[in-house]
């Protein structure tokens, strides 16, 4: 039988957005949710969501209303993050600097936290084959993103997460440890190896999606076999600080970095001193510029690769542009002492603005053949089908050219992809998948990284598609418990960043980073007859945790004993790890939002994909696969309410359980849904829509307890105009009412993130605050303070952020012993009963901790962070 195709993902959520040191993205309405997005999905199906996002996703290049070149409407994904952060204004850079140093010198609350997480994670457990995982589809064993990678040849392998920091491996790949851990940015935005075996690390991820974190610069470690990065190590002063870096380069004595903010150079000679900015297509939009405020500054300065010739280091070639598209994207270089944009001469690879988007380079190490990759912003914006442009070979070994064409999407397609129909094929989101090189021995042996991994080893004249997307839809594939993916060969997950080629024990390898982690192969590793290599190898061992989690869900584990714990992860589904696992399991796949899992038995659970599309189950979605075949055997139920298809809930959306009554579950759009049948819900029509929050507005949080419903809300949420507000009422529909919230007042004019409410008295509720406050936000009602307190059951607030530093605040948890703790950008912190100081909470990492919550007994804290896993503490040490 042919393959079911059901991978749950949006597939184009990814927007930009920015958060470490923000500045805003301008962003509008959600693309509407067309249906459920659960069940047996045909590539057809998934084709037509995404060109149902497509518009609402792809900033065009024409003039607006406002007069500028970027359309309003962004994907709701980039607005969970960059919104949430940034709203009402901008974000000055530093503001996440003076976070970071605000909470290390926080006093400590004692206890040490304890990763949970950090054991294999196995997308292909057998175990879970129900009718929404995404077992069977080849990944194996996952992490969170890899957005860059190194490797040398004496078996040293660097792996740069999106939030999770740096890792090494001294074996060719496994057993990593972390070693950027003291650094105040744990976004990878690129990794380099220069030729005296010093490794560069370029923070802020570049890759323009929903969840990118900027930066705090460039670093440099003189012995990464043994050494770790410190804040000591940066290169030249704060000129790179709040960034995103996508490449560095080396060439004439000097590293080159293409950034967010234009293309820098400094010396690799002397570390100390400023950066120098080589180029800025549109300096006024820069930090200090007369346009530095304005809405579209994120936008006007994208910087994406540099080509450096080898045999005249003095002759460069920029990238340069945003990928929507824009009037100054192209490929510059020096000439007559300024940079100038070719217009002509380059052979196949276009020069005009609407043609060059994302662009990435590859150079052989003999000199002979430069490599590129150009992503299509006039592609992306009409044709549904892909945004590639093309992969292109300059065989005079410069950047200048002559280029030639040697791949495009539709070639690439009929190779051996698993993306063979119309509305989802190769290099669809090339925007955010692009990675190349080139084998060192061998200069027509090329990697390309787009949605899937290609090989050619002959300049391009024939491909392969070695790293397919899945094995769902190939004839070898089968569902078969028995079998990993039947009778196919492990495959790559999804989506590619990073890449790098490296040798172990005399012995080639090249690595793979993306969105479920890292993977390798031998350089002349082996295919089967389609193509697809034979030889991959997960490197995801458990000893790198960079899973990023959006939430996560204690219940007992009533046959085994102990807790079960479940979280919704950014493409990597939902992890379930039971009391007796050695291995974690996913049991729903795509991207894992909110979570409800009943304290009473942990295999109860309910799982939000986007948008309020809800999942539920009641055996843990255990599953042998003969769901696929009798449809009566399925385990879990699309229940998601009405909000989810009309597109009127945000990409990650608020869902709760009342405090009181696990039974009953409050969801919020723009309408506040209850339904109070608990974990035997099986349709979306048992919701009930108690309150309209209104047109244009759209949940933020929500909390229940006793049957009193707390809702934060915004509209519009971006900072054009943003607004936000608090409305309570009753799960029975009765009391429903608006909360008075002055523009300028006791709560700040900022996206609510969470409420806590005192589990002895309904009445009084904390509310956690995101966003920094108006010394370093510049917008109406900015306000200052992240933690708010209620005792008459929100109609009054009092600000209790008293010595928090000004650092985003994400959720919120009373302690049974009547403490507080409150989850940050930066981790957690926490304030004992009777006081009003705040206490740091152990030591993590620089990371995003997105949600707390308590184990069943509430003797132990969760959390949730958006890279380094889960964690806990025991609630007794918080003293």
């Amino acid at each position: 039988m042919s393959a079911p195709t059901r991978k749950r993902r949006w597939l184009t959520i990814c927007a930009i957005t920015a958060s470490a040191g923000l500045v805003a993205i301008p962003a509008g309405a959600a693309p509407g949710g067309a249906g459920s997005p659960f069940g047996v999905r045909a590539l057809a199906r998934l084709a037509a969501e995404r060109e149902h996002a497509r518009g609402a996703i792809t900033p065009r290049a024409t003039a607006d209303d406002d007069g500028g070149n970027e359309a309003d409407e962004i994907a709701e994904g980039a607005d969970q993050y960059a919104e949430a952060r940034t709203s009402p204004g901008v974000v000055a850079p530093g503001a996440y600097g003076a976070a970071w140093a605000g909470l290390n010198n926080l006093t400590g609350t004692g206890g040490s936290w304890r990763n949970i997480t950090d054991l294999p994670y196995n997308s292909d457990d057998s175990r879970y084959r129900d009718i929404d995982s995404n077992s069977s589809g080849g990944s194996g064993d996952v992490t969170g993103r890899m957005a860059a990678m190194a490797a040398d040849d004496d078996g040293y392998v660097y792996a740069g997460s999106a939030g999770g920091g740096v890792w090494r491996s001294k074996r060719g790949g496994g057993h990593w440890k972390p070693i950027s851990d003291k650094l105040p940015s744990q976004s990878t935005g690129a990794l380099a190896l220069d030729d005296a075996g010093r490794l560069w690390l370029g923070t802020g991820e570049a890759t323009t999606n929903a969840d990118a974190y900027l930066g705090s610069g460039v670093y440099v470690l003189s012995d990464p076999h043994h050494g770790t990065f410190s804040a000591r190590s940066r290169v030249g002063g704060d000129e790179l600080e709040s960034t995103t870096v996508h490449e560095l380069r080396f060439g004439g004595g000097k590293v080159w970095a293409a950034t967010s903010e234009g293309v820098w150079s400094h010396s690799t000679k002397k570390l100390t001193g400023a950066w120098k900015l080589e180029f800025a297509p549109n300096p006024d939009y820069l930090p200090g510029g007369s346009k530095a405020d304005d809405d579209l500054a994120a936008y006007k300065n994208i910087a994406n690769d540099i080509a450096i010739d080898p045999k005249d280091p003095s002759k460069v070639v920029l990238a340069v542009g945003w990928r929507s598209g824009d009037d100054y994207n192209g490929f510059y270089t020096r000439s007559g002492g300024s940079w100038q944009r070719i217009s002509s001469g380059f052979g196949d690879l276009p020069t005009d603005a609407g043609d060059v988007g994302n662009v990435t380079f590859a150079r052989s190490a003999d000199g002979s053949r430069y490599y590129a990759v150009d992503q299509s912003p006039e592609q992306l914006n009409t044709n549904p089908d892909s945004g590639l442009e093309g992969i292109y070979v300059s065989k005079s070994g410069s950047p200048t050219g002559p280029w030639t064409k040697i791949a495009d999407y539709k070639g690439l397609a009929a190779d051996g992809s698993a993306l063979t129909s119309s509305g989802y094929m190769p290099g669809v989101q090339a925007w955010y998948n692009q990675f190349l090189t080139v084998d060192p021995a061998d200069a027509e042996h090329v990697y390309a990284g787009l949605e899937e991994v290609f090989e050619t080893k002959d300049g391009g004249s024939t491909w392969s598609t070695v790293g397919p997307y899945w094995n769902f839809g190939f004839s070898c594939w089968s569902i078969d418990p028995a079998k990993q993916t039947g009778d196919c060969n492990q495959t790559t997950h999804s989506d590619q960043h990073g890449v790098a080629i490296g040798s172990y024990h005399g012995k080639s390898f090249v690595y793979v980073g993306n969105d479920g982690g890292v993977y390798k192969r031998p350089v002349d590793g082996s295919q089967d007859a389609s193509g697809h290599a034979t030889d991959w190898t997960s490197l995801n061992d458990g000893t790198i945790d960079t899973l990023q989690y959006y939430s996560v869900g204690i219940g007992r584990d009533l046959d085994h004993g102990g807790v079960s714990v479940t979280g919704g992860l950014q493409d990597n589904g939902q992890s379930i790890l039971r009391s007796n696992d050695t291995v974690m399991g996913s049991n729903f796949g795509g991207d894992g939002g909110d979570t409800l899992t009943d304290p009473a038995n942990g295999c109860d659970l309910a799982q939000e994909y986007v948008y309020l599309a809800i999942q539920v189950t009641q055996n843990c979605a255990v599953n042998d696969g003969s769901w696929s075949t009798d449809a009566a055997k399925a385990t879990s139920y699309n229940v998601a309410p009405a909000d989810n298809a009309t597109g009127e809930a945000r990409f990650i959306a608020p869902l709760a359980a009342d405090a009181k009554n696990s039974s009953t579950w409050i969801a919020g759009g723009r309408h506040v849904w209850v339904q109070t049948h608990g974990y035997a819900i099986r349709s979306g029509s048992e919701w009930t829509s108690v309150y309209d929050l209104g047109a244009g507005r759209t949940a933020t949080a929500v909390a229940a307890s006793g049957g009193k419903v707390y809702v934060g809300w915004c509209g519009p949420c971006n900072n054009q105009g943003f607004a936000r507000g608090i409305a309570v009422g009753n799960a029975d529909g009765t009391g429903w009412h608006d909360i008075t919230l002055p523009v300028t007042g006791t709560v700040p004019n900022r996206y609510l993130s969470g409420f806590a409410v005192d589990p002895n008295n309904a009445d009084h509720v904390f509310l956690a605050v995101n966003g920094f406050s108006r010394h370093w936000t510049e917008g109406p009602g900015a306000g200052v303070g992240h933690v708010f307190e209620s005792t008459d059951g929100g109609t009054t607030w009092t600000d209790v952020s008293a010595n928090l530093p000004d650092v985003p605040a994400d959720s919120a948890v009373v302690t049974p012993n009547g403490g507080l703790a409150v989850a940050t950008d930066l981790g957690v912190v926490y304030r004992a009963p009777g006081r009003t100081r705040w206490q740091r909470v152990g030591s993590l990492p620089a990371v995003a901790v997105l949600q707390l919550k308590l184990g069943p007994d509430g003797s132990t804290l969760y959390a949730a962070t958006h890279g380094r896993g889960i964690y806990t503490i025991k609630v007794r040490g918080l003293r």
